[in-house]
């Protein structure tokens, strides 16, 4: 299995019988939005596809890729309830998922856990592997402009959702983290947390735009916790994983 980094929150799972793209806001050319990994290369890709969206968040979801039936001829979108709540997409453009629903085939298993913004987060399971990818949950305290309480209230908030997570999938063999500097102070935290209560084998920073540095500081600190640290450092990067 290998893991294309494609920008900002959104990657591919690629195996040799199918795709799982998730959270498609851009693609890996900085010059072309209709160009680059996805474009030129998944969409030719004839074997099943699946495209998965946490939230109705313009970095998190581009109606774009409700026209890409017309180009690819095994798709299935598979979104968080709260886009067509937003009426970003139709009923018939998608299987529906809240908090606490599964979707399942014969190729994988796709859970939705909660968010500290809006929309779910996914737990996959496929080729015998747990894979986490969490929309936008984390720990978003903005330590520099909040107040104490709505600290507090950030971390409660979050911290619920992590133990429910640790409760259905204490291992993980793959996480895709919100690792954002724009946080400001200790915005590691909602990261450090995360791989300090689930057991996760390998650890990939996201939403962090362009800041590559300020992602790949998380380095020791998933180390100290026994997390393989892989930090993209460009547009469609890949992994073996």
């Amino acid at each position: 299995m290998k893991l294309h980094y494609i920008y900002h929150s959104g990657f591919a799972l690629q195996t040799d019988r199918y795709t799982v793209l998730i959270d498609y806001y851009k693609d890996t050319s900085e010059t072309d939005p209709k160009h680059g990994w996805v474009h030129d290369r998944l969409l030719a890709d004839p074997k099943p596809l699946y495209i998965l969206s946490t939230h109705f968040h313009p970095d998190h979801f581009n109606r774009e890729i409700l026209s890409w039936r017309q180009k690819h001829p095994d798709i299935h979108c598979i979104f968080s309830y709260d886009i067509l709540k937003h009426r970003r997409a139709s009923q018939q453009d998608a299987i529906w998922l809240r908090k606490g629903d599964t979707y399942q085939d014969d190729l994988l298993k796709v859970e939705a856990f909660g968010s500290t913004d809006v929309g779910i987060s996914f737990l996959i399971e496929t080729e015998g592997k747990r894979i986490f990818h969490a929309g936008d949950l984390n720990n978003w305290h903005w330590t520099d402009e909040s107040t104490p309480e709505e600290i507090r209230q950030a971390e409660d908030d979050y911290l619920a959702e992590l133990n429910l997570l640790h409760q259905a999938a204490p291992e993980l063999h793959l996480a895709m983290f919100p690792v954002d500097p724009r946080i400001g102070t200790d915005y590691m935290r909602g990261a450090w947390q995360f791989v300090e209560k689930i057991r996760t084998d390998l650890f990939v920073p996201m939403h962090f735009g362009e800041d590559y540095a300020g992602a790949e500081a998380f380095t020791p600190l998933a180390a100290a916790n026994g997390c393989r640290f892989l930090c993209p450092t460009r547009r469609g990067e890949s992994f073996d994983i």
